[in-house]
């Protein structure tokens, strides 16, 4: 993906916790871009970094987190050298992000109507009228029926997957350059689940919003992202378009998340897994993070791997990749 051609690009991120246990490098000099209208998937386990880089874009780390290092350009301006009053004009209108829970997103006792409005009126001079059309057709858009019903609801009056699409519904409102999506679908049933995933990749090819898709799930990622990044330790460790990194993945740990989605492994036996846990980032060792779970690490991977491009659209941090096909090309 040529940066160029961005509207957001992420340069040697560098987001720090200073505790006084020690300082925790959460995302540790983590580069990738998205264009418009495409969906990029950030893949990752718990504590990999992935959702501390969506609110590090989003200008949302809280102290003791500290952004120190790197650079977050959209349409090729810097992020990081924004105040606090212009990165808040910028979030809900030319970057918006979707949360885990809705209800982080949904006042529980305003009506849905009037949460709406407000979001169009703090970025755009329109009358309520204006506003409240807007409102019932970026529901229409994520797929609610009986919009104008549901404009007048309480949140507490909807179906989790229903306050979910109203939450998409309110980061499109303002037809964002860039939404930042957090698990959004995680708590859903799979149909739901299945419905909203297919809407949003609709959506963002018929606005040109670019989207960065954090999960822990690479099932949802195979049939939404264009490209995908897999984070460990708070670093990438390999990217690539999604269906070139899942047919041949070349690191270990990304091969390890694979096969251990449950469809892939054969009825009545165990389910694979990677051995090990995530370690902490108070206490990484220097070399490879991931070498102490890592069937193929030998004593080069005391040395931490360098970002190597195997093929054109293909990034790696691996001494020992797992596949040669794609080197070979």
């Amino acid at each position: 993906m040529k940066p160029s051609m961005a509207v957001l690009s992420v340069e040697n991120l560098k987001t720090h916790y200073f505790t006084k246990a020690g300082v925790v490098k959460a995302v540790d000099d983590v580069s990738f871009s998205v264009n418009a209208g495409k969906v990029l998937g950030l893949v990752g386990e718990s504590g990999s970094g992935k959702t501390v880089t969506g609110f590090s874009i989003m200008g949302l780390v809280d102290p003791p987190g500290r952004i120190v290092g790197g650079r977050v350009l959209l349409e090729g301006h810097n992020l990081l050298d924004r105040s606090d009053d212009a990165m808040r004009r910028l979030r809900g209108d030319r970057i918006a992000m979707i949360f885990q829970d809705p209800m982080m997103t949904l006042n529980p006792v305003l009506r849905i109507d009037t949460q709406m409005i407000e979001t169009v009126n703090a970025h755009q001079q329109v009358g309520s009228a204006k506003a409240r059309e807007l409102a019932r057709a970026a529901l229409g858009r994520v797929g609610i029926p009986a919009p104008d019903e549901r404009l007048t609801a309480y949140p507490h009056q909807l179906s989790g997957g229903m306050r979910q699409r109203v939450a998409i519904a309110i980061a499109l409102l303002n037809n964002p350059r860039v939404i930042v999506a957090d698990e959004p679908t995680t708590a859903l049933d799979v149909t739901i689940q299945a419905q909203i995933l297919y809407e949003v990749q609709k959506l963002a090819r018929e606005t040109g919003t670019a989207m960065i898709w954090i999960t822990h799930d690479l099932s949802v990622i195979a049939g939404l992202a264009d490209e995908v990044c897999v984070m460990y330790a708070g670093r990438i460790v390999e990217s690539g378009p999604t269906a070139d990194l899942l047919d041949q993945p070349l690191h270990p740990y990304t091969a390890g998340l694979i096969e251990s989605i449950p469809s892939r492994n054969q009825r009545g036996r165990p389910l694979n897994q990677i051995p090990g846990m995530t370690p902490s980032l108070l206490r990484l060792r220097p070399g490879c993070a991931f070498r102490d779970r890592c069937a193929y690490a030998d004593a080069a991977c005391g040395k931490a791997p360098a970002i190597t491009q195997p093929s054109a659209a293909r990034t790696l941090r691996c001494f020992h990749p797992v596949s040669t096909d794609v080197l070979a090309h």
